[in-house]
């Protein structure tokens, strides 16, 4: 029998009460309490925290606290990401972004949802992977629904709401987000 966190990681449904999925949100709490207290000149610090925090990352990751997510170790990022003040990655399943991708202050990415059926959410969520590419820029106040993937090269203008599939190499911006043109 799969464990929740094996449901959850796979897209099914699970309870988020599970006592392990307790104690990994526990975890990343903690952890996020330090890493959001950190002062500006405590880089190393910080440094240590995402390291811990996240599932994988590749070097020069930065980010400005205020920062939060459920998990922390769903999330995988690659080289020179970077994260403005105030992002919530709710990561019940992976969200892997890609080399220097840039998010806006106030992004908030979502693998996180709740089943239709009003009976079935009171014990039960689910989630969709999320896949952001290299070189993308998410701009402040945007919002990435569960199941997105958003090519590479693509800016996301700021406060869309990205529900769709975003392809490679377009500005795309609204609500619900869409593609006004391509880019050069």
């Amino acid at each position: 029998m799969r464990t929740e966190r094996e449901k959850m990681l796979a897209g099914e449904l699970y309870d988020p009460l599970d006592q392990e999925l307790t104690a990994s949100r526990t975890r990343a709490r903690d952890l996020l309490w330090n890493l959001n207290a950190t002062r500006e000149s405590d880089a190393a610090v910080r440094a240590s925290i995402l390291k811990e925090l996240f599932g994988s990352m590749g070097a020069g990751v930065w980010l400005q606290p205020p920062f939060f997510c459920d998990y922390g170790a769903n999330i995988h990022l690659g080289e020179r990401v970077y994260f403005n003040f105030n992002c919530v990655l709710l990561d019940v399943c992976e969200i892997r972004v890609g080399d220097r991708t840039l998010f806006g202050p106030a992004v908030q990415i979502y693998a996180a949802t709740h089943p239709l059926d009003a009976e079935l959410r009171k014990t039960r969520e689910l989630g969709k992977p999320v896949r952001i590419g290299s070189d993308v820029w998410v701009g402040g106040g945007a919002i990435i629904a569960p199941g997105v993937t958003i090519g590479d090269r693509t800016v996301i203008g700021a406060g869309s709401v990205v529900t769709k599939d975003v392809p490679a190499g377009v500005l795309a911006v609204g609500n619900p987000c869409r593609v006004v043109r391509e880019l050069s």
